[in-house]
């Protein structure tokens, strides 16, 4: 087996601390970081930006310049040239919905934390050949839910790995996956959706923020 290259700790520490990523599609840049700010102001540090869309790369830019104590997350990183673009952008880590050896070598190269898409366990152990132990659970929901994570983690508990469920997962979902002990945070698109950033209601992004600070926050407590 290759060498482990983990997260550093400070950053595991403080997905564990955040707990709820939002995952945002963003198609104009003044949105994006409206979005951000009113994500912020509910509560929620960890924007995601899916790399899906022509202002994504931008966008991702001056949330990292505009919210410097936000953690800015790259999304849906497929090849070589957009980790290059992430790190350009500002992005402390990047997630994929798959895993690339190629995608991933690149990023262990330039030093941005990575963490691959995994769903079955042969996903997983390629992973972890490849020196991974921070991976992104996709598609959670439609994938088997918490109950499959729990039963594909379970061979691989002694390796310590974290998982990042993604996918469909819903804000009564959300509590549940966190309490699971190998979840180091939970991404949900249903923060901050795609209708909700084109419609500009910044007010219902920072109620829904909120409610997810609150899910995160109880979990928290009850640890």
């Amino acid at each position: 087996m290759e060498n482990t290259q983990d997260f550093p700790p400070a950053l595991c520490e403080r997905l564990v601390r955040a707990g709820a990523i939002a995952v945002m599609v963003i198609d104009n840049v003044d949105q994006g970081i409206r979005a951000a700010e009113s994500l912020w102001k509910g509560g929620i540090e960890i924007a995601e930006v899916t790399m899906r869309t022509p202002s994504a790369a931008k966008s991702l830019g001056l949330i990292s310049k505009e919210l410097p104590d936000m953690l800015p997350v790259a999304g849906t990183v497929l090849s070589p040239t957009q980790v290059d673009c992430a790190i350009e952008s500002g992005a402390a880590m990047a997630v994929a919905p798959g895993i690339q050896s190629a995608t991933l070598r690149h990023a262990q190269k330039r030093g941005l934390p990575f963490a691959p898409g995994v769903l079955t366990p042969t996903e997983i152990e390629k992973a972890i050949t490849l020196g991974c132990r921070t991976l992104k659970f996709f598609p959670a929901a439609t994938g088997g839910g918490l109950p499959f994570l729990k039963s594909v983690a379970a061979p691989y508990q002694h390796l310590n790995l974290k998982f990042i469920p993604t996918g469909s997962i819903s804000e009564d979902a959300m509590k549940e996956y966190l309490a699971f002990p190998a979840t180091i945070a939970v991404g949900g698109s249903w923060i901050a959706p795609r209708s909700l950033i084109q419609n500009e209601e910044w007010g219902e992004i920072t109620r829904r923020a909120q409610r997810a600070r609150k899910i995160v926050d109880a979990i928290q407590q009850e640890g």
